[in-house]
């Protein structure tokens, strides 16, 4: 049992809708492309190789769009 005054299906509620209303705006190219691009820009923190191993995402991405 939760200690919170609101309840977790709520709060799961309002985090898709969240999720949802940030992805709306995104055309269908950006959605598709989202996936690529998440895991590059994860990579390029990497110190040293993450820029060389980001290089398959990034084109990815830019064949998708």
């Amino acid at each position: 049992m939760s200690t919170s005054s609101i309840p977790d299906r709520f709060v799961r509620v309002a985090a898709w809708l969240t999720l949802g209303a940030a992805l709306l705006p995104l055309g269908g190219c950006a959605v598709a492309a989202l996936p690529c691009r998440l895991t590059s820009a994860t990579l390029k923190i990497i110190p040293v190789v993450g820029h060389a191993a980001a290089t398959p995402f990034d084109m990815c991405s830019s064949a998708i769009d």
